[in-house]
């Protein structure tokens, strides 16, 4: 476990960061074409940085990065 010291400043700036990148991957797991392998790894790598906003950001802004574990179903 590391620990870091960030300034109000930084905490704003990597939450944003944060936020950018799961609005990335949440954009990418809705595209239908992407192969469940490469799903897969975008949901692991999501549920990593999902944990690491959690620790900046309220519970508010959190749910709105909650995925659901209802099976999508194809249309």
């Amino acid at each position: 476990m590391l620990g870091f010291l960030f300034s109000q400043r930084e905490c704003k700036e990597l939450g944003y960061v944060l936020r950018k990148e799961l609005d990335e991957m949440l954009f990418d797991l809705k595209d239908t074409r992407i192969e469940s392998e490469i799903r897969s790894a975008i949901e692991s790598r999501y549920k990593i940085i999902f944990r690491m906003y959690a620790r900046l950001a309220s519970p508010k802004e959190l749910s709105r990065y909650a995925l659901s574990r209802r099976p999508q179903t194809k249309n």
